[in-house]
């Protein structure tokens, strides 16, 4: 969502939690990493890759309490599912949505 311009950030369910914070922080300071092995995963064309790394996302993203990373996630790993390269556009706009979710991530 983003007002005047700006883009809000993704707060973890859990930010409130006193026993996830310190998870939530580490998993959080992880999401750029994240991002550039999918970005450099998609670009490399490793298609299968992609998939598992989009699969471990979603599972770690739901699990700290990112629903929203968690669905792209979701997204992108089942339209890999069968994917070629003649899908490189959608492929590429899921991957980038999917990057700025977890640039937007903060854990407090």
């Amino acid at each position: 969502m983003q007002t005047s311009g700006k883009v809000e950030p993704l707060r973890s369910c859990f930010a409130g939690d006193a026993d996830m914070v310190e998870l939530v922080q580490e998993f959080v300071q992880e999401l750029p990493g994240r991002a550039q092995t999918l970005a450099q995963l998609m670009q490399a064309a490793q298609l299968d890759d992609l998939r598992r790394a989009a699969h471990q996302l979603k599972g770690a993203a739901g699990g700290y309490g990112f629903p929203t990373i968690s669905e792209s996630a979701g997204t992108l790993e089942k339209m890999l599912h069968g994917a070629t390269q003649n899908q490189a556009s959608e492929l590429q706009a899921r991957v980038n949505e999917l990057v700025a979710l977890c640039n937007r991530a903060v854990a407090a």
